[in-house]
């Protein structure tokens, strides 16, 4: 994506960019700070984009050995790390000490990880704060869509609640079911489709929805919420007959994401809801998403995000690295 709008960036922007580090599963810790070549499909060797190099095992630390997220964004002297690990539903680790490591090293920080955003969000707001940097994360609800920043557009509005479909895979899931595949067939068509992982564990049973349910709650209505007080039931139970049967009776079968403000507190729930067809939510199918938002000034705020592509959740991050820019100059 940034290669890709590297020119918009720069003409109706003004941003220019160097890419100086590069941390993989299967590539170790890579780190230039005179720049690497994005366009390069990286083996063992990454050329300098400076240089035209390549530059060897030597030059970077060995992946039995790997080096901590602090050197290596010290040698990389990184300006914003963009965070894309894959969630960890019980602690949000290692996001977390990524996130943590770069503001202390002085870096503004983008994630597209949940797990921060459930189990450390106020620490790492704090923290951002106290460096002068930002840590933005709107790639974690719906892609790209811009949630998080279109209530920063609303200040001093109280949100009272919110419902929606906020996990694509389930949704997908659901779609082909009710349109004569078997549960693994339709699990293996969203994974055709590149939306659900090779281990679905977590959005089938709605652990995904209840973690963006959980972040939006802390975020939003700036109340700190554990995922155990999310009352969470997934889809695995449903059978194929019984989605079937819903869809043909006019009330199809959706995992529905459901928050509440109470005189108690938050009370919320993620689970799968039979619902009218005079209901907007009756209406999305496949890979898209939905929110509908309560607030004491609009009573209604919808949002609709239709069979997003795979450049989505990548876009979102390209927003908030322009919004960082931005702030940093206003500032």
């Amino acid at each position: 994506m940034l290669r890709d709008r590297e020119q918009e960036l720069s003409d109706r922007h003004g941003i220019a960019f160097r890419i100086t580090g590069i941390a993989s599963r299967g590539l170790g810790w890579i780190a230039d700070p005179a720049g690497l070549d994005p366009n390069v499909r990286v083996g063992r060797t990454l050329p300098s984009a400076s240089s035209g190099q390549a530059l060897s095992d030597k030059s970077r630390e060995s992946d039995q050995k790997p080096a901590t997220v602090e050197n290596w964004l010290k040698a990389a002297q990184a300006d914003i790390l963009f965070e894309a690990t894959s969630l960890n539903v019980q602690n949000g680790q290692p996001a977390v000490d990524h996130i943590r490591a770069a503001l202390n090293h002085g870096a503004h920080t983008i994630t597209a990880n949940k797990g921060p955003i459930v189990h450390a969000y106020r620490e790492l707001r704090d923290l951002a704060a106290a460096c002068g940097k930002r840590f933005l994360f709107e790639s974690t609800v719906m892609d790209g869509v811009p949630i998080f920043s279109f209530f920063d557009q609303l200040p001093a509005i109280h949100l009272q609640g919110f419902h929606g479909i906020l996990n694509s895979t389930t949704n997908v899931i659901l779609s082909e079911i009710e349109n004569g595949r078997s549960f693994d067939e339709a699990l293996k068509k969203a994974q055709q489709l590149g939306i659900a992982e090779t281990d679905a564990t977590h959005d089938i049973d709605g652990w995904d929805a209840a973690v963006k349910t959980a972040a939006l709650i802390t975020v939003l209505m700036d109340v700190p919420i554990r995922l155990e007080e999310i009352n969470r039931e997934g889809v695995r139970g449903l059978t194929a007959e019984a989605v079937r049967a819903a869809k043909k009776e006019g009330r199809p079968y959706k995992l529905i994401c459901r928050v509440k403000k109470t005189e108690k507190g938050i009370e919320a729930t993620v689970r799968p809801e039979q619902i009218p067809l005079t209901d907007p939510m009756a209406q999305i199918a496949g890979a898209s998403s939905h929110i509908y938002f309560e607030t004491d000034i609009f009573p209604s705020l919808a949002i609709t995000e239709e069979n997003p592509g795979l450049y989505a959740t990548a876009y979102g991050m390209l927003a908030d690295f322009v919004r960082v820019v931005r702030n940093s100059r206003a500032s």
